[in-house]
């Protein structure tokens, strides 16, 4: 499912569109992305095994926040 947003502000601060990504399964995947008009974006991806990846990158390529949440 692919949702599009306008005027969302940006990790780099800016107000732009934005369009929202997300796909489950039955497993427990769940890929949620931001994708933002300035080249920016957020991801979220859980796994199947609980675990948690959080990234947030500026359009200029630097990363913001790169973060693994592991659950056993």
């Amino acid at each position: 499912m692919s949702i599009p947003f306008t005027r969302e502000k940006a990790p780099c601060g800016k107000i732009v569109d934005a369009r929202h990504h997300r796909e489950m399964d039955d497993q427990g995947l769940v890929i949620d992305d931001v994708y933002y008009s300035c080249g920016c974006r957020r991801t979220r991806h859980e796994y199947h095994d609980g675990s948690a990846r959080r990234t947030v990158v500026r359009h200029d390529g630097k990363l913001l926040a790169d973060d693994l949440d592991a659950f056993e």
